[in-house]
């Protein structure tokens, strides 16, 4: 969008994780405010209509109706926790909030060059985003400590990492799997 700008491409200001995207990581979106490309996005315009808040948590009319269904479905990514991702930002702080956004970012790398068959970008991406960041840390660790792991094809190695978040997933009571709007 023409003259929207932003210096964090990794947390949109509507609460979507860009930096954990697909579409993002394929260099297919320049992200929020990435610059020329941008599609017209009506939070993106409201944001300029309110002296250019980085954050919509930052708008003393935060959450807006534009808020009243925001979660419901997905896109390229999860919108599942963009309003509890926005209220953790402001709670904690925009810094200590890209910062934990930054480590599951690595994690996130990690599954995509190592255990990625070709057909688990979207569950990993979903993953990353959902978990909290000490699953992923413990499905890492579980990766590193199977014994067996180098020997394993790549197609085995993914399945077994997806598995592994899957099983992290299930004890939190989370679905893997985007949800598209019906008809």
């Amino acid at each position: 969008m023409k003259g929207f700008n932003r210096p964090n491409q990794l947390f949109a200001l509507c609460g979507l994780n860009c930096g954990l995207c697909p579409m993002f990581l394929n260099k297919n979106c320049p992200g929020c405010g990435g610059g020329v490309g941008n599609q017209s996005c009506k939070i993106a315009r409201c944001s300029m209509e309110h002296d250019g808040a980085q954050y919509c948590f930052q708008c003393r009319e935060y959450p807006c109706e534009k808020y009243d269904h925001i979660d419901d479905f997905d896109y390229f990514i999860t919108s599942r926790n963009r309003r509890a991702d926005m209220e953790k930002a402001k709670r904690f702080g925009i810094d200590a909030y890209n910062a934990e956004q930054a480590e599951k970012a690595k994690i996130l790398e990690v599954f995509l060059s190592s255990y990625n068959d070709g057909r688990k970008k979207t569950l990993y991406c979903v993953a990353v985003n959902l978990l909290e960041l000490q699953d992923l840390q413990t499905v890492l660790r579980e990766i590193e400590r199977k014994p067996d792991m180098e020997t394993l094809t790549l197609k085995e190695k993914s399945a077994y990492v997806a598995g592994l978040l899957q099983d992290a997933a299930a004890t939190r009571n989370i679905d893997l799997k985007l949800r598209k709007k019906k008809g």
